[in-house]
């Protein structure tokens, strides 16, 4: 793989992966603050999320997630990456990418994280998670994303207020992990789906930024409501990169092998999506569109 083709893969890997897996947070503490529906508590919206986006118990039914699609960014010269992104409870992900014919990999297990992609000299480079990548990883609640159960995930919000996100009115949480991370919010004050995410990242300098996750295209899958497009972005900055699911399978049958360290229980270093996998997109997948 040139350099060029391999800077793409690390920005992607390093930019898209969280926004995949950050379907946004939850609420425990009512406070006050402006509301298109006077006296909702930043608890009572949270409960209008669930409601909206399938119910938790819909939720609770699905122990495995397979998302299939293709990257779009006016920040590289390709004009679509193809990716697969696997989910497993509790928080396992494996995220996968192709660029110029060639595969990266993202794998989380629950515990440790290892990045493989492809090198200059043409040997797969793996590298362990940095402790800020395990940290992001252990936070992240995967298939459901923080807001349903939040209780037992140790999670608040409090109403911070009500904004308008392109053109919508919603509702803005400050959401706190358990780690005492916070994070901004946006739910839709008529649809109650979330818009609009922020959360602190560190650039490749060492600086502070914000990335900002929208969420748009809302699809009714087997009764749950999943964005179709996912779009992130930097600051202030233009550019966007946006991912564009394609189909998804529920509860598809994933080892858990998948999410362990490549190379290891007699799995080489290759990086593809596999014939269980792609058997499981093609009996269980749903168009998201």
């Amino acid at each position: 793989m040139n350099l060029p083709s391999n800077r793409i893969v690390r920005w992607v890997l390093s930019t898209c992966i969280f926004a995949c897996v950050s379907t946004l947070a939850c609420a425990e503490e009512p406070a006050a603050g402006p509301s298109s529906e006077p006296g909702l508590s930043a608890a009572q919206i949270v409960e209008k999320n669930v409601a909206a986006r399938g119910g938790a118990d819909a939720w609770r039914k699905i122990q495995t997630m397979i998302w299939v699609g293709h990257v779009e960014s006016a920040n590289v010269v390709l004009p679509t990456l193809p990716f697969v992104l696997e989910l497993k409870r509790p928080n396992k992900t494996r995220f996968e990418i192709t660029a110029l014919n060639q595969v990266a990999v993202r794998v989380y297990d629950g515990a440790n994280g290892w990045k493989l992609r492809p090198s200059r000299n043409g040997k797969p480079d793996l590298q362990p998670y940095t402790a800020d990548e395990l940290k992001f990883a252990h936070e992240e609640q995967v298939i459901d994303g923080p807001l349903i159960d939040y209780q037992a995930k140790g999670i608040a919000v409090a109403l911070d207020g009500l904004d308008e996100v392109e053109g919508h009115k919603a509702y803005r949480l400050s959401v706190r992990l358990p780690s005492g991370v916070s994070h901004h919010v946006w739910v839709d004050a008529e649809t109650f789906l979330d818009l609009k995410y922020d959360r602190e990242t560190h650039t490749a300098l060492g600086h502070s930024a914000t990335v900002s996750v929208f969420y748009r295209n809302y699809q009714k899958v087997e009764g749950l409501q999943i964005p179709a497009t996912i779009e992130t972005g930097v600051g202030t900055a233009q550019r966007k990169n946006k991912l564009v699911i394609e189909k998804i399978a529920l509860n598809p049958p994933l080892e858990d092998w998948r999410f362990g360290k490549p190379g290891t229980q007699g799995r080489t270093n290759a990086v593809s999506i596999g014939a269980d996998t792609e058997q499981a997109v093609r009996e269980t997948g749903r168009p998201a569109r």
